[in-house]
């Protein structure tokens, strides 16, 4: 092997597949499965023997090497299949670079891994978090994560097996340990509360091990020079995001219409009217008012999928370059297919799922912002190929005779694998391993510079479209209610008529006479209630939408307002929603000195004074002064100045922060987390400032203009495992070697010198909210830091259990009494009203939960900041939980809890949904808050519709980016908020508002008032119809039940509508209570909850209202006024108006000027109808008193007894709020 050479175990492809891929000539060359393809995805194979490795594999060289890459990074000579199995079966490492390559030379590890590299490290590696799911793997590790192996859902294609395994299963034949561990457990009895027992579980996981027919998954490779029709294979990169087709349009639309009992009901009455036989009255009464209904339905649903039909076109038709032989090609996005090389520019969307071949940057990295895939707003690190970075042009990118091999399409976002193949000069082939570090996924930003990448994915395979559902038609609550009600109806109706044919003995052609009365009893359904319901809705809209007090709102589904006076889970993001994810060092605590934003500038004081005394002969690394005592002031003051500069200098250079220059000459700083950017921040106003960062160097600035070089020895990133961030550096002024470490109070308390004010002073931090930090330091000396060198070289270079290895050594040689620096309290500011908006919400009687991508630290302080976890809770985490018995016994545990705050991160979550599914969601909803961290888009989504399922409540499901669709899709009630991660969120939901604060007045005065109206309309709708039929079956009764219309013409079509539709549809701007009543008192909300303003026993009562005033009605006009028989149409008709209006009124809380002139215009038009109706008016009959009279007595006795019920009521039996408003 030449020098620089390494070898490294790859794992061979299973026997059943191949490689293909096309030469420089147009030939094809396909290869079984002894050809050497490292990065196979094996958690996606059956269980098959491996086949040794093919002998035409030849060493390779190291390529040129670059900034952001190890130094030790080299490629692979033929491996004996026996090393490829003990390689394979140590760690599950599908032999790529980064993804569990063991180098075996001993000069493999002379230079650390990359920062950049290191930060996911146990998200991608699966030699450092193998679930034990590769081919003939004997064991496991279950110390790291593994984000892959809960990826895939039942909706991938049927070929594909879902592998939903723990890191404690392995295949049938294996000699996993881990596969015998349920067993094991089996005597120890069922485990207690309700869950399922042990043996049932370990069953469950036996069960779900993959058989020996499964299929292999559908990786993928990709050829330099695929031909088009190799491309053709792959879906095209098109994005459709509308409901319908031109075909699909009108029976989709009409069926979601007419799937609906109350529009089918009125379909049949206005068909029926096309049968003379059946036919009573004019036919455009009946059908006129259902063309109007649909006519407004379809257009709207046409006018909204333009939309989205406008906006996908957009998308498609952005243009990008693609890199071809005869130069830069200009084509759409929807042009774009899997293998080709797009340049993509600076601030421009990636418009599909790439490998970054090359970037502009020197360093061979870019960054780019994810906010509308993940969420998260620090920008993201991305590494180019190194021997696609080492090109001399883009152009020899055409040059190469290279294939790139990617698994098979997934939702993890946070997971890739797949390898890059070149052929060399020689016989063999050049491999580099290739990572989610390597991938530019759909719809995030290119930040930094240009970059070309190679398609892997498009259309539906990428990450972006499989974490996003299409949406779905949203039906209120309060509609299936009165579809249900309408059912109620159309039975009485039946009813009725059958009693009517009944009484009169079934004579005649009773059968026609029976659908004579049905369709004269059809105003029991009124066609009017619809209509008046969607014009409620508009009319909630306009109000939202013009609230001063919560501008920018935006009410994108005007179906669903009542929805919000009946939300009882209310799930919401974090970052961006609660949060502004504007980050700021508040407090710097140090033992013996407290440092808060007011007395910041005495630190910046102190470090001024440390680094002048450092210029005059103070050695700025011991702390020592070689110059009289009498310089600079006391000796107390010099060690308060050193001490001060000590931790500055440490928080400055001990993170992941690289300072990025933008195009107009400004620094800004990037990192994978805003706390970082905080601190670096803050040094930089107390006068230390970062200026450069790479791989290996940190340089800093203070105040002075003076610069501090650091050269990068060492970095261990933080993980959530270990909860702490550590760097060694250089200093390259005194030679000094010195170890800084920062980390989470838990862990940094026992590796610190003792101490008895670090636990109170993070206590006190903590309950203001704060993120706490511990700094602290160790100084090495060169023998101690070779050492420990060497002993970590031989940790990272095991092939069993490296990770713990690793850690092994840092704990032993250097987090062993480090010197405590001091404490750091970083506050994540909240959005303005968040904690009075969570308290009222809290009282309202909402189960929040916060769904979040960030760490579970995070995530909780948060939550205590934002009172979202009340004082008087307690917090119960789970996490890290690896298989099914533990997570068994971890609820069991919270099954007792009821009054606490469930902190679960998202591999427990999915663990419990996919073995405990039921126990799971049954204990989680009766917790008042439940913050789930780490989730993925997926899985809100899947949380969202399992309590949907679970409970049949209503939830409201909030967020603001674009890693929030799904979940907002999901909802009942979907409201996104238009803030730094862009429009996505507001574009999606339901409804739009700038600010989270705007909830409180959106759901308990809107929603009140919207639910409430809306409940009130639908029942008096229904009254006005009652009643006429019920006058209509009386009548029909007194002349031998003939199926004889009572009134017909104007008189049917305008009671409905000028008579009495202004009215009864001026109840929408009805309020019960006074706004600062309802913002006040949120209690009042939780009555909302329980539905009881529509609810059976108000339909019945108002039934029964509906009874006695028609009976009333009619009964008293034939006894009146027997003597003017002839006058029966309008001696009733006017005592019917009259008495709608005296109703209306009875039923107002709170008067508006509407009202009123509603009121009094109504009369006016009816009374100036009848000189224009003689047919149905003598006007020379009803201008006598006793017209006027015997119609005011039978208005009252229909009227009055119901006003004297109301009194009644609302004395003995008052209302919840009516003490409130006196």
């Amino acid at each position: 092997m030449s020098k620089g050479t390494e070898s490294f175990a790859l794992n061979p492809l299973p026997p059943n597949s191949h490689t293909i891929a096309l030469n420089r000539d147009g030939s094809r060359s396909a290869s079984s499965s002894s050809t050497i393809a490292t990065g196979t995805n094996n958690n996606r194979t059956s269980p098959r023997p491996r086949s040794p490795p093919s002998s035409s594999s030849a060493t390779t060289t190291t390529p040129q090497q670059h900034s952001y890459y190890p130094k030790q990074l080299a490629f692979a000579s033929p491996a004996s299949s026996q090393q490829q199995q003990q390689q394979h079966d140590s760690d599950g490492s599908p032999g790529t670079f980064g993804q569990g390559f063991s180098p075996s030379s001993p000069s493999s590890s002379s230079t650390s891994a990359p920062l950049y590299q290191q930060q996911q490290q146990q998200q991608q590696s699966p030699a450092a978090g193998s679930s034990g799911m590769a081919l003939g793997l004997s064991g496991s590790s279950s110390n790291s994560r593994q984000h892959s192996k809960y990826r895939y859902s039942d909706d991938e294609d049927e070929d594909e097996e879902p592998l939903l395994l723990h890191s404690s299963t392995s295949f049938a034949g294996s000699s996993s340990s881990g596969a015998t561990r349920g067993n094991s457990n089996n005597n120890n009895g069922a485990a207690q509360g309700k869950g399922p027992s042990r043996q049932r579980l370990s069953a469950i996981m036996d069960e779900l091990k993959p058989s020996k027919d499964s299929k292999a998954a559908k990786s993928r490779t990709i050829d330099f020079h695929a031909s088009a029709k190799e491309k053709k294979r792959y879906p095209p990169n098109v994005t459709r995001n509308t409901k319908y087709n031109i075909f699909s349009f009108l029976p989709v639309v009409l069926w979601e219409q007419f799937k609906f009992f109350l529009n089918l009901y009125f379909l049949l009455v206005a068909l029926s009217q096309f049968v003379p036989a059946l036919k009573i009255g004019y036919i455009v009464t009946y059908v006129a008012p259902l063309c109007f209904v649909l006519a407004v339905t379809i257009g709207k649903e046409a006018i909204d999928d333009m939309k989205r039909y406008r906006r996908d076109q957009e998308a498609n038709s952005q243009r990008y370059q693609i890199l071809t032989p005869s130069g830069l090609k200009m084509v759409p996005s929807s042009k774009i297919r899997v293998g080709d090389m797009i340049v993509v520019k600076k601030n421009q969307n990636v418009p599909a799922d790439m490998v970054l071949l090359r970037t502009t940057e020197e360093s061979g990295a870019c960054f780019i912002r994810t906010d509308q895939l993940d969420g998260e707003t620090d920008w993201k690190l991305r590494l180019a190929v190194p021997s696609c970075q080492a090109l001399p042009s883009d152009e020899a990118l055409l040059e190469l005779n290279a294939s790139i091999y990617a698994d098979s399409p997934h939702k993890d976002i946070h997971s890739f694998i797949g390898n890059f193949t070149r052929e060399g000069d020689g016989p063999g082939q050049h491999m580099e391993s290739l990572s989610v570090d390597n991938t530019l996924w759909t719809n995030t930003v290119v930040a930094s510079g240009n970059a070309i990448g190679f398609v892997i994915y498009t259309g539906r395979d990428t990450r972006a479209v499989m974490n996003t559902n299409h949406p779905k038609t949203k039906i209120g609550l309060l509609d299936n209610e009165v579809n249900r009600l309408s059912k109620i109806l159309c039975a009485f109706t039946l009813t009725l008529s059958l009693a009517m044919i009944a009484l009169n003995g079934f004579e005649g052609l009773w059968y026609i006479y029976l659908f004579r009365f049905l369709i004269l009893f059809s105003s029991i359904i009124p066609i009017s209630l619809r209509v008046n319901l969607d014009m409620g809705k508009t009319v909630y809209g306009w109000q939202i939408m013009n609230d001063k007090e919560i501008p920018g709102t935006i009410v994108r589904t005007s179906t669903i307002p009542e929805e919000l006076g009946r939300i009882e889970y209310l799930l919401s993001d974090k970052t961006g929603t609660l949060t502004k994810n504007d980050m700021e060092l508040k407090k710097l605590h140090m033992g013996t000195m407290s440092y808060s934003v007011d007395t910041m500038d005495e630190i910046s004081t102190h470090l001024d004074t440390a680094y002048s005394q450092q210029s005059s002969g103070y050695n700025r690394t011991r702390g020592i002064s070689t110059a009289p005592t009498h310089i600079g002031g006391s000796k107390a003051r010099r060690d308060i100045s050193s001490r001060v500069r000590d931790i500055v200098q440490a928080l400055a250079v001990c993170h992941n922060v690289t300072p990025v220059t933008e195009d107009n000459g400004s620094i800004t700083y990037q990192a994978s987390s805003p706390d970082e950017v905080a601190i670096v921040r803050w040094t930089e106003s107390v006068g230390l400032t970062l200026v450069f960062r790479d791989i290996s160097n940190i340089h800093v600035r203070n105040a002075g203009g003076e610069i501090f070089e650091f050269e990068v020895l060492q970095v261990f990133p933080f993980t959530s495992e270990t909860k702490r961030m550590g760097i060694i550096v250089r200093d390259l002024t005194t030679g000094e070697i010195m170890f800084y470490e920062k980390g989470a109070d838990v862990v940094m308390a026992k590796i610190v010198q003792y101490n008895d004010w670090l636990e109170e002073e993070c206590g006190n931090m903590a309950r203001e909210g704060l993120r706490t930090l511990v700094v602290a330091r160790k100084r090495l000396s060169e023998e101690i830091y070779q050492e420990f060198e060497a002993r970590y070289h031989v940790a990272k270079t095991n092939i069993t259990d490296r990770t713990n290895s690793m850690n092994a050594v840092v704990n032993q040689v250097l987090e062993q009494d480090l010197e405590l620096l001091g404490l750091t309290g970083v506050e994540d500011k909240l959005q303005d009203g968040v904690k009075t908006t969570l308290e009222l919400l809290r009282n309202a009687g909402l189960k929040i939960w916060m769904l979040t991508g960030d760490k579970i630290e995070t995530a909780t302080c948060i939550a205590i900041s934002s009172k979202l976890v009340a004082r008087n809770q307690s917090i119960h985490q789970i996490a890290k939980l690896t298989n099914a018995l533990d997570a068994q016994d971890e609820l069991d545990l919270l099954r007792g809890k009821k009054d606490c705050c469930l902190v679960i991160d998202g591999e427990s979550i999915q663990l419990c949904l996919d073995y405990l599914r039921e126990e799971f969601i049954e204990i989680t909803v009766r917790l008042p808050v439940v913050v789930c961290c780490r989730c993925s888009p997926t899985q809100k989504a899947d949380i969202a519709r399992l309590i949907k399922q679970y409970t049949k409540k209503r939830i409201c499901c909030i967020g603001d980016g674009g890693n929030d669709v799904s979940m907002i899709q999901q909802a009942d009630v979907g409201v996104g908020i238009v803030g730094k991660e862009g429009k996505q969120a507001s574009l999606a939901a339901d409804f739009s508002v700038n600010q989270f604060s705007y909830l409180t007045k959106l759901l308990l005065w809107h929603g009140r008032n919207s639910y409430k109206r809306s409940a009130k309309l639908s029942q008096f709708v229904i009254h006005r119809g009652l009643i006429i039929s019920i006058m209509q079956a009386v009548f029909s009764a007194m002349f031998y039940f003939a199926p004889i219309a009572l009134y017909q013409g104007m008189l049917i079509v305008g009671y409905t509508t000028i008579y009495t539709n202004a009215p009864v549809f001026s109840l929408v701007l009805d309020q019960d209570v006074p706004e600062d009543i309802a913002l006040l008192y949120p209690e009042l909300y939780r009555d909302l909850t329980k539905g009881r303003s529509l609810s059976y026993k108000t339909f019945f009562s108002w039934l029964l209202i509906s009874v006695y005033q028609g009976g009333a009605i009619m009964i008293l006009s034939i006894w009146l006024f027997e003597n003017q028989f002839v006058n029966i149409v309008s001696i009733s008709f006017t005592a019917l108006v009259l008495n709608e209006l005296l109703m209306v009124a009875l039923e107002i809380n709170t008067w508006h000027r509407f009202m009123i002139l509603s009121e009094i215009a109504t009369l006016i038009i009816y009374v100036g109808s009848m000189v224009f109706l003689p047919t149905y008016f003598d006007m020379n009959f009803i201008l006598t008193k006793t017209f006027l009279w015997k119609v005011a007595v039978i208005t009252m006795v229909s009227s009055f007894p119901l006003y004297v019920i109301k009194m009644l009521r609302r004395k003995f039996a008052p209302p919840s709020y009516s003490k409130l408003t006196g």
